[in-house]
Order: structure tokens, then C-alpha cells, then sequence
């Protein structure tokens, strides 16, 4: 039987099989006025002990869009004009719950701002637009101004990109510009809260150190021979962005072996001056804001790229393990530090080589000691994955780090990393 009647319909399912669920729509805005195509972001759970099986988008009653897993974002062409549109989650127990989400897509030029809203934010900020044009060639491209400078811009009619900004008061603007010379702005004032800390420029900074790994244990070893060779070296002018980029270089003989590059940042051995002695500032932290850009001439010759955060007190040990998969199979990857082991996300990875690439890793240290990885955000497309694990144990240590790792290929390909602006944001 076809449902004709999507609202009639959803009110039937039965949700006893499942228990109690939830849709948690981040985007676009109940009840807004967008411009087309409308970006989609949502989460769900649900109690039915197998999980959430998918998600999906109506619009007027049509399903258009449909994803495996808890989680959803997604762009969606959607006529100007009123409409009911729905984002529904089905769990594998039989069940299903929904959100309403009517909104309004405008033909008039115009930049319609799903996040931030005016007031406090933390940081990163994250910012959700889209904008439509009068102009028939379309929107060219949009972008954020922070305090009158151009901080982001991408091209089309849509834009979602992290901004890691000092606490402080700011005046910022999303404008777009499209292809008959028009343009379009809004402004939205926003201050970023002031309980965080930030390390800048850590690429630059000292306290790195590097160590190979050996397939099929990974092992770390310091003198590990012909077999995995790698270099650091900092101060690079050209690529760079600040003018102060380093450059992490790997080659060897054992096909897919590893780097790691760690850099102790709080508590014991702290490069940046931080040590924690009285041990009062490391068992109080739970946000990490984890931000930098790479660059690669050849990023296919990569296995793997990976972004960890590391940190240990009253002899627990919590790893935010994040990786992307590049030859591996471009999806990203989150580490469960108790089983040791991979999980994917089902979040695509796709950074672009000969160009920049922005990551931005959001993760947490729950109230009752659990891993949350929150959210991934590559080149503007930001991701929530917001999974939970639990700590391991480890021993009387206590420390904050941040690493950087690079894998070889299956001929242990040589190639280099540039990294630069790398920022550790911290509360």
C-alpha cells in the first residue's frame, strides 16, 4: 500500500517495537525562509537496542532523499515557494519518528542564515547559509566577513564552514555575489564566549616528535632503519598561509607503514608552557576544538591521514582517534579506544589535492567520563557524527597531546604533508 497523506500515515506508525525516539533537526530553521538548494542537517537515536537503520527528507509528501545511519546532511533543490517538509528517522526494531520542518524558499536576492544566531556562540562558530539571486546565471559564490576582513569564501549558492574566533564581541557578515554583478549581505552579531583557550600555530611551535610504526602490531619505534623514514621541517614559506607551514615528509621500504607525529601540549612535558603541576586545569576539561589546513600535491599516494586528540588523568586515557581513508576508500574514520579498532562514520573524506584543505575536529569529554566525537568539518561541509565511547586505563599520567599521523600505501609510496594555521582550542 502507498501512503498518499505523509503526516496521516506517520501518525499510525507503531513505536512500541522501537521505544522512545527523536529527530533533532539542526538545519534549516523550523518555520524559515531559505533559498534553494535548502541544506539538511539532522541527527536521531532511538531505544530499540539495534539502532537508528536511516534517515530521510520529505518534501510535500515525497520522499527525496534517504541516508543509512543516524545521521543526515545533505543539500536538496526545493521549488520557491511554501512547503511542509518532513525529516524522519527508522530504527531496525520497525519503528519510526519524525520533525516537522515547514519552511519558505524565496526567489528575491537574498542570504538566509541558518547558524549562528546573534548572541553567544562558542567557538568554532559555525556558519549555515544559503542565498538565491534575481541574477538567471545564478549565485557565484558567498562568503563570512569577521569585523570588515574576509575571513571565508566558497563557491556556489551555499556555504557551511567552522570559524575558530577569540572570545570577544564581533560584527560578522555572510555575503553572496552572483553573475550579473549583484550581491546580497546580512549581518549577524555574535559574541564567542571567553571560557575557552587556544594554542595558535602549532606547526610552528616545538615539542614535536615523530615515530614509525610497523604493520601488523604498529608498534612505535624511533630508530626503525630503511623501513619507514620520515622529516619535519618548519618555517616553510611557500605553500603556506601564514608564511610559517611545516612540511611532514614519509618514505620507507615496508609497505604501509606509519608516522606518528605527537606533540605534548598540557600537563607532563607541555610545550606550550602549560604543565598542570597541581593537576586543577586537566581533570576540568571537556571541549577540543581540534583546527588546521593541509596540502598535498599527490594526496592519493596517502593510505591515510589522521587527527588525534589525546588526554589522561586519574589513570584514564580518552583517544579522539579521527582518520581519513584516501586510498583506503575516502570515508572518515573514528577510533574506539577500548576495543582498538576502527569505526567508519559513512562520512565521505575527499580532500583536494594542489589546494588547501580546512578540518575541523569538535570533540568532547562528557560529564560522566564518556568520548563524544561531535562533529568533522572538511572544506566548508560540516558532518555531526556524535558517537560515544568509553575511556580506557591507563596510569598516573596526566596530559593533554595533539597528534598528526601519515600512513603508507601498499609500495610505501613517498609523499608530503603541509600543514599550517593548526590551532588547539581547549575549556
Amino acid at each position: 500500500m502507498k501512503c498518499r497523506n505523509l503526516i496521516r500515515c506517520l501518525s499510525v506508525v507503531i513505536l512500541a517495537a522501537s521505544g522512545f525516539a527523536t529527530v533533532n533537526v539542526t538545519s534549516p530553521a523550523i518555520g524559515g525562509t531559505v533559498g534553494s538548494p535548502v541544506h539538511y542537517a539532522a541527527t536521531s537515536s532511538t531505544t530499540c537496542s539495534k539502532g537508528v537503520a536511516s534517515m530521510g527528507v520529505y518534501v510535500d509528501n515525497q520522499l527525496t532523499y534517504v541516508v543509512n545511519g543516524k545521521s543526515l546532511a545533505t543539500d536538496v533543490t526545493v521549488a520557491p515557494g511554501s512547503h511542509n517538509t518532513v525529516v524522519e528517522e527508522w530504527d531496525y526494531c520497525g519503528g519510526a519518528t519524525y520533525t516537522k520542518v515547514p519552511i519558505t524558499v524565496s526567489t528575491q536576492s537574498g542570504v538566509w542564515i541558518t547558524s549562528p544566531s546573534s548572541g553567544g556562540v562558542n567557538s568554532p562558530v559555525n556558519y549555515v547559509a544559503t542565498s538565491t539571486t534575481s541574477c538567471s546565471k545564478g549565485v557565484a559564490s558567498m562568503g563570512v566577513y569577521v569585523n570588515s576582513k574576509l575571513n571565508y569564501v566558497v563557491q556556489g549558492s551555499k556555504l557551511n564552514t567552522s570559524l575558530n574566533l577569540s572570545p570577544g564581541t564581533y560584527d560578522t557578515v555572510v555575503q553572496e555575489w552572483d553573475y550579473c554583478g549583484g550581491s546580497a549581505y546580512k549581518h549577524v552579531g555574535i559574541t564567542v564566549n571567553g571560557s575557552g583557550n587556544t594554542f595558535y600555530n602549532l606547526q610552528a611551535s616545538g615539542g614535536w616528535k615523530g615515530y614509525g610504526e610497523f604493520p601488523p602490531k604498529y608498534d612505535i619505534c624511533t630508530n626503525c632503519g630503511p623501513g619507514v623514514t620520515w622529516s619535519l621541517n618548519q618555517g616553510v614559506t611557500s605553500p603556506s598561509l601564514s608564511g610559517r607551514a611545516a612540511k611532514f615528509s614519509i618514505g620507507g621500504t615496508t609497505p604501509y607503514a606509519d608516522v606518528l607525529w605527537t606533540n605534548p601540549l598540557i600537563g607532563a612535558y607541555s610545550s606550550q608552557g602549560v604543565p598542570d603541576t597541581a593537576h586543577k586545569i586537566i581533570p576540568n576539561l571537556h571541549h577540543f576544538t581540534y583546527d588546521l589546513y593541509f596540502y598535498g600535491t599527490n594526496l592519493a599516494l596517502s593510505q591515510v591521514l589522521e587527527f588525534d586528540i589525546n588526554q589522561y588523568f586519574n589513570t584514564m586515557g580518552f583517544t579522539w582517534g579521527t582518520q581519513c581513508r584516501i586510498a583506503g576508500g575516502h570515508t572518515w574514520d573514528i577510533w574506539d579506544n577500548v576495543n582498538w579498532h576502527w569505526n567508519s562514520t559513512g562520512v565521505p573524506c575527499n580532500p583536494v589535492s594542489n589546494s588547501w584543505n580546512h578540518l575541523t575536529l569538535e570533540m568532547e569529554r562528557t560529564s560522566d567520563n564518556k568520548l563524544l566525537y561531535h562533529a568533522i568539518t572538511l572544506n566548508g561541509a560540516r558532518s555531526v557524527i556524535d558517537r560515544y565511547y568509553p575511556p580506557f586505563s591507563v596510569g598516573n599520567w596526566y596530559g593533554v597531546t595533539a597528534n598528526y599521523q601519515m600512513d603508507g600505501n601498499y609500495k610505501q609510496s613517498p609523499y608530503t604533508v603541509y600543514v599550517d594555521k593548526f590551532s588547539f582550542t581547549y575549556w
